[in-house]
């Protein structure tokens, strides 16, 4: 893991170093839109909707829309602001864990100990968990303003991104406004069958079966040869406003010889370009466009 940010943990007169690091990543193959007929990469372009023009990314500016006007916000405008540059991690309080509603957990990160003695870090995480208390603590990554819990998880300090207050959404059902009679024997029923289901959660029980089953299809279709050739049919991301290079040739030379190599089967499957045109060539894109950026 690489930090993300680097300051201290302060509360009182103590100050802890520490270096932040996300602590969760995402799991999901990444997939691409291709054209089903040759797979080439379909590709997204910046149009202003008032000219016409693609606009290249120097070129674009923020904006608030009320619904009825529009407020440009230049990146000047943005800089104007008074972005909080500190690096400390203030805490402002130690609350009762269980008074930390879970539905405004965010975004966590992992914490480790940035001095040569983590005495002082240790003994914020023992305090933590005997007091059974979570900090409460303000800091700023990335320009913004953050509010975040500070807690323990086995032998690291954590902090976890939190809503604000007016980011949670206030709810109301009417239909949960009825009176429901439940009786005793419902009720001692649906104990039972909780009862039944009951066990100690383990997470690493539990897989993602998708992802799982879509990595087993996309490998596949890459031992068949049921592939494409990646430079040819993603190609480059042409200049903005430039001429499209004739990409039609190399395409139907790319699947011509994917064709080839797959036997000579290409007049029988040539109704399943479908097929042909699917998600596997994802790893392969993936090296050599970070090849061609080094």
């Amino acid at each position: 893991m690489r930090s993300i940010w680097k300051g201290a943990l302060t509360f009182g007169l103590v100050n802890v170093p520490v270096k932040v690091y996300a602590a969760t990543e995402d799991h999901d193959v990444s997939l691409h839109q291709v054209h089903n007929a040759d797979g080439g990469r379909i590709r997204y372009q910046r149009k202003c909707e008032v000219c016409g023009q693609v606009v290249a990314y120097a070129d674009i500016d923020r904006a608030y829309d009320d619904g009825d006007r529009t407020v440009v916000l230049t990146e000047e405008d943005l800089k104007s602001l008074p972005a909080e540059r500190s690096r400390e991690i203030d805490v402002v309080e130690f609350v009762p864990s269980e008074q930390v509603d879970p539905i405004t957990y965010d975004k966590s990160y992992y914490l480790e100990p940035d001095s040569a003695s983590p005495k002082a870090y240790v003994l914020l995480r023992r305090t933590l968990e005997q007091t059974d208390r979570t900090a409460i603590v303000r800091f700023s990554l990335r320009q913004k303003t953050r509010l975040a819990a500070l807690r323990v998880r086995g032998d690291v300090l954590m902090l976890q991104t939190l809503l604000w207050s007016d980011e949670v959404r206030e709810v109301s059902f009417p239909s949960l406004e009825e009176s429901v009679r439940i009786s005793d024997k419902e009720l001692e029923l649906s104990s039972s069958l909780v009862e039944s289901f009951s066990s100690d959660f383990d997470p690493d029980e539990y897989v993602d079966e998708y992802q799982k089953e879509l990595r087993t299809l996309i490998q596949a279709k890459l031992e068949k040869g049921d592939a494409i050739d990646t430079d040819a049919t993603f190609g480059e991301a042409e200049e903005e406003g430039g001429e499209v290079i004739d990409l039609m040739e190399a395409l139907r030379a790319s699947v011509e010889r994917s064709r080839a190599s797959r036997g000579g089967k290409g007049d029988e499957k040539k109704p399943a370009a479908k097929d042909e045109a699917d998600e596997p060539a994802e790893e392969k894109p993936k090296r050599k466009r970070a090849k061609k950026a080094s």
